[in-house]
């Protein structure tokens, strides 16, 4: 049976509409897609979550929080700062200091994402924040530590990597209308690439992120970003979808599920060698679910927040899988396949 066949007998599936030439161009490229390691479905405890298929830790194991709580200066087109409201507020190094522990000895902390909003030149000032992550590595050797970058020079990612950090995330932008017109902001395309650099040279694992649609839902900048991405030693790239909902009535359109699978491919044959994973942002309904059935059959390694029918895809074109509450972006410990959470 055909790939596009067995979708339709996916009862989450059922009214879902797919491109026929993007499925069979999918199911063409198996044999170089490393179907053989498995799909990780990621469900980390950034907010609540549950489908018939996979259930949500009742633990909070890997937490996001932010340094400026709600506060961002750059009031992106597709953000707003809306995406810091589920984080947890740290406003002080004291504040995460005392929350860390309270959840490491009341929840079991496997890690933490460490983010927060931009100034106006995409900076976040996380130096005062560094003794503290410095202490709680030593006091808590387990914990796994992963950051928002945002843009840096080579001082500050030394400087972010000796206080312990295990990962940092940054946001690849392609395009230097997108930077300009969606982030309010007046740096060029290199001050992306320098800063992954400057990360790739320290000792942290690095996970670019790329937004497929910034550009108010056009595709624009994703296949230089790809490019950049691919010609540093990155340890594996997140690409997430825009939302519109985070953003004012008007300003974006919803990018075809299509044209995102094909983001998907490509960016799985340009990256062969190292993990490709469907974060957590991406439209919501059967968009996702269409748009998470591309991201299994295109072979990439990991998925946040799956959606309903995802796993069905997975078993139906014979990928294994395993369930992790945690960050896509961040390996905690060894997971079994769909490991349980004790709550």
């Amino acid at each position: 049976m055909e790939w596009l066949d067995k979708l339709t007998s996916i009862e989450a599936l059922e009214d879902a509409a797919f491109d026929a030439d993007l499925v069979g161009e999918l199911e063409r490229g198996t044999a170089e897609l490393s179907f053989a390691r498995p799909i990780r479905f990621s469900t980390p405890t950034f907010k609540e979550y549950a489908t018939s298929e996979l259930q949500g830790c009742g633990k909070n194991s890997f937490p996001a929080f932010s340094v400026t709580g709600g506060a961002c200066a750059l009031d992106c087109d597709h953000c707003q700062a809306r995406i810091l409201e589920p984080m947890i507020p740290a406003t002080t190094p004291e504040m995460l200091d005392r929350k860390v522990r309270d959840l490491v000895l009341l929840q079991g902390l496997q890690g933490f994402l460490l983010s927060g909003g931009s100034n106006r030149r995409n900076e976040v000032k996380y130096e005062r924040y560094y003794p503290v992550v410095e202490k709680l590595k030593r006091d808590f050797p387990h914990l796994r530590i992963a950051i928002h970058s945002a843009l840096l020079d080579e001082r500050r990612a030394k400087l972010m990597a000796s206080a312990g950090v295990d990962t940092a995330m940054m946001d690849v932008i392609g395009s230097a209308e997108t930077i300009r017109q969606v982030y309010h902001l007046e740096r060029p395309v290199e001050d992306f690439e320098s800063t992954l650099a400057a990360l790739c040279a320290t000792g942290m694992e690095v996970v670019p992120h790329i937004v497929v649609g910034l550009h108010y839902g056009r595709l624009l900048g994703e296949a230089r970003a790809l490019d950049i991405c691919a010609r540093h030693g990155i340890h594996s790239l997140v690409l997430v979808v825009i939302m519109p909902f985070y953003a004012r009535a008007g300003t974006f359109a919803t990018p075809a599920t299509a044209d995102v699978g094909r983001i998907f491919l490509e960016a799985r044959r340009r990256l062969a060698d190292r993990p490709v994973n469907l974060g957590c942002a991406r439209p919501a309904g059967m968009h996702k679910r269409v748009t998470d059935a591309y991201a299994v059959m295109a072979g990439l390694d990991g998925i946040a927040f799956p959606a309903e029918g995802a796993v069905a895809v997975a078993q139906a074109i014979g990928r294994p899988f395993e369930q992790a509450h945690a960050c896509c972006s961040i390996k905690v410990g060894g997971l079994a396949a769909k490991s349980a959470c004790a709550a």
